[in-house]
């Protein structure tokens, strides 16, 4: 853990029916750190789904995916074994690139959980920061020029792999405009949201030209990348990782795509229904293309025993810790 972001919390068993206190404690824990790490967790779908809807309304798995585990359809499942036939090539994980979560749709997710299930013994680390601390970061006449900007965020990326995912969008694309900081809508921190993997391909910020654009994008993309401001997650099986998506951005391991791996390597996502990005102006993003994404249900409290009778079970109390 880092000055900067995220928080261990530990004594806490995710797949038990948490009373409103401990949620309150750990949404207040999410919005000061970012993104919040629990180990050793023995949970499946159904609880994970469950511990989700406690924070907000889960979504369907993601705008470009229909094969979920039976029955859970806001599981996405992050499977190496899937990849070669989704994405055109053998891939340990998708996406090397750093980005919030799905920033082409006009109300990207609010947060996600993530569940390692099967990771290798080395390598496949996950890396986020802290968007916020970022644009404070920045010198004045810097956040002054941010403020005023909107860019152009699209799945163009995707186009370049081939697969699945690149025909599915170039058929209905997703596409939406963004202020490049968007002000959070419980906190009001101002974010540096300029999400590379999905501003990359277009490099349009709204009324520059494109040398203008790819030049503001390359900078701004150096500031939210600075090391100080990133924390980075060895996965474990059990691992759970829960992030707040319009705060943080996060890199998407790269180097086991380097080897000629034997291995597997499975977790399970689900993400929360966002609101539209506002800007420091109010102006609320713009949607260019695609529908906004609605969750498939309501926030809710979970009722009754769920998961495995085998569980293990957290002492009764719970402490956070940074360090």
């Amino acid at each position: 853990m880092t000055a900067h972001t995220g928080a261990d919390i530990g004594g806490i068993d995710l797949g038990a029916d948490l009373d409103d206190t401990t949620v309150a404690q750990l949404r207040a824990a999410l919005l000061r750190w970012k993104v919040l790490f629990f180990r050793q967790q023995s949970i499946g779908h159904r609880e994970h789904v469950a511990f989700a809807r406690r924070f907000g309304a889960p979504t369907r798995a993601h705008p470009h995916e229909d094969e979920t585990p039976p029955g859970f359809p806001e599981v996405l499942a992050l499977d190496s074994r899937r990849y070669e036939a989704t994405f055109g090539r053998k891939w340990a994980a998708f996406d090397n690139g750093w980005h919030s979560d799905v920033t082409a749709l006009v109300n990207p997710p609010a947060g996600a959980v993530l569940r390692a299930q099967q990771v290798p013994r080395y390598g496949g680390d996950t890396v986020w920061t802290n968007l916020v601390a970022a644009y404070r970061g920045m010198p004045g006449p810097l956040r002054d020029l941010a403020d005023q900007l909107r860019a152009r965020h699209s799945f163009g990326h995707t186009h370049e792999t081939g697969g699945s995912y690149a025909g599915r969008d170039a058929r209905s694309p997703l596409v939406a405009i963004h202020p490049v900081v968007r002000v959070h809508p419980e906190t009001g921190e101002r974010a540096l949201f300029v999400s590379p993997s999905f501003t990359l391909a277009d490099q349009q910020v709204i009324g520059l030209s494109p040398r203008q654009s790819q030049d503001v994008l390359a900078m701004f993309h150096r500031e939210i990348t600075r090391f100080e401001y990133t924390v980075r997650f060895r996965w474990e099986p059990g691992s759970v990782a829960f992030w707040d998506n319009r705060a943080t951005a996060h890199l998407v391991p790269g180097d086991l795509n380097d080897l000629d791996f034997d291995f597997d390597r499975v977790l399970y996502r689900v993400t929360l229904e966002g609101d539209i990005p506002v800007g420091v102006d109010g102006r609320p993003s713009e949607l260019v293309s695609g529908p906004r994404y609605a969750g498939t249900g309501p926030a809710t409290t979970p009722t009754g025993p769920a998961g495995d009778p085998g569980r293990a079970h957290p002492p009764a109390g719970w402490e956070r810790e940074h360090r």
